[in-house]
């Protein structure tokens, strides 16, 4: 049930006005979603963050609305989710999770941008300048994704771990002053 709520979070930070460049809860709920829920349910999270890309370029920037532009993100929602169910899905130690976040968060920053300087349309010369250009101007976006990524992993994976980790020692004070 988590998952689907993180998944609505992560909808939610997408379409609501926010002040923070790409501050979301997608990376996070992609991770999370693959490391606690079967393979099947997938389609879930895809079939919600493609509306949520249709919606927002169609109604949102009033750009006209094109699949291919959304192939190579929407297949990264997939490979987020895999990196949720191999990296976390069995264990969840700090390392994991961190290291799930910033794998997240760098495989989009590198595929997105890629593909805006590879894409027809594209704003950057097609050359190797201007592909350092795109990656350069989507830094704060990293950025934002990095810490949004890593914060909704450790809150989801770290919250139970430190009251599993405090309940013990809680329960011992108890007991010492009964």
């Amino acid at each position: 049930m988590l998952a689907f709520a993180l998944l609505l979070v992560a909808v939610l930070s997408r379409v609501l006005p926010h002040p923070w460049l790409n501050f979301t809860a997608v990376g996070g709920a992609l991770l999370v979603f693959g490391a606690r829920r079967p393979l099947w349910q997938a389609v879930f999270p895809l079939a919600a963050l493609a509306a949520v890309d249709y919606y927002l370029t169609v109604f949102a920037y009033r750009y006209p609305f094109h699949v291919d532009a959304y192939l190579l993100t929407w297949a990264w929602y997939a490979v987020a989710m895999v990196f949720g169910r191999v990296l976390l899905r069995e264990s969840q130690s700090a390392p994991r999770v961190v290291g799930a976040a910033l794998l997240a968060s760098t495989s989009f920053f590198l595929e997105s941008n890629y593909a805006v300087w590879a894409g027809a349309r594209s704003f950057y010369p097609h050359t190797l300048a201007g592909l350092a250009t795109c990656f350069v101007a989507a830094l704060p976006f990293y950025r934002n994704d990095v810490l949004s990524t890593t914060l909704v992993v450790s809150l989801v994976f770290g919250l139970p771990a430190l009251a599993a980790r405090l309940a013990p020692e809680r329960a011992e004070r108890v007991r010492v002053r009964s």
